[in-house]
């Protein structure tokens, strides 16, 4: 999400609300738990970035060193003597760095689902209890629960589609022979491309209607 991960990180955690009940209180609760785990993805996305710019630069390290072999012929290229003592293991460890990180992001994505789950459930009672379309007066001020619906199916679209492009970053970063698409991919982790701006202001929509924003 460019430019929007500072708004993110500097915004408190939302604590659910036991002032309304019922289909109002699950959907408030989901908007709290939307904007808790978008939070916690931001926090974590920080980490790995610094997780993949410590793996590019040991990786610099090992191309740069392999190109003086290359040039000065008298030293024999081996497995081993293209990297100093101990990279090895700091790349093992910043690549196991990521794996964990890349891992907490799937925990959040699958939680991504069950809200949508939720959210699907009540759509779903609300068209047994009042007819295919639904509740005619709003919970709260203007959205319909279909619309929550919506909006909860295009976030989790949102950071599915991020969270595959985490994915491939961590099976290629420390595996590419090339220093230029090892920056490519930091780039990439930075920016999440399939997070755009518009996912931010549909957060704030949802927190706004849900009332845990004010105008």
């Amino acid at each position: 999400m460019e430019g929007s991960s500072a708004n993110i990180a500097g915004s408190p955690a939302i604590r659910k609300s036991p002032a309304v009940t019922g289909s109002a209180r699950k959907i408030k609760d989901n908007a709290a738990d939307w904007h808790n785990l978008i939070l916690r993805w931001e926090k974590i996305n920080d980490e790995g970035l610094t997780a993949a710019t410590n793996i590019v630069n040991l990786r610099r390290n090992s191309f740069q060193i392999e190109q003086r072999q290359q040039v000065d012929e008298t030293v024999p290229p081996s497995p081993t003597s293209s990297w100093p003592e101990g990279e090895t293991v700091k790349l093992e460890e910043e690549c196991h760095k990521l794996q964990d990180i890349v891992n907490k992001m799937v925990s959040i994505v699958s939680k991504m689902q069950r809200l949508v789950t939720t959210l699907k459930g009540i759509v779903d009672l609300e068209a047994f209890q009042f007819g295919p379309e639904g509740r005619k007066v709003p919970l709260f001020h203007s959205w319909s629960t279909q619309t929550f619906e919506e909006t909860s199916v295009s976030l989790l679209d949102t950071f599915a589609q991020e969270l595959k492009l985490k994915q491939t970053i961590l099976q290629e970063l420390a595996h590419t022979d090339s220093p230029d698409l090892c920056m490519v991919y930091v780039s990439c982790w930075l920016h999440q491309p399939y997070v755009p701006p518009q996912a931010r202001m549909k957060l704030e929509a949802m927190l706004l209607e849900t009332g845990h924003r004010t105008l």
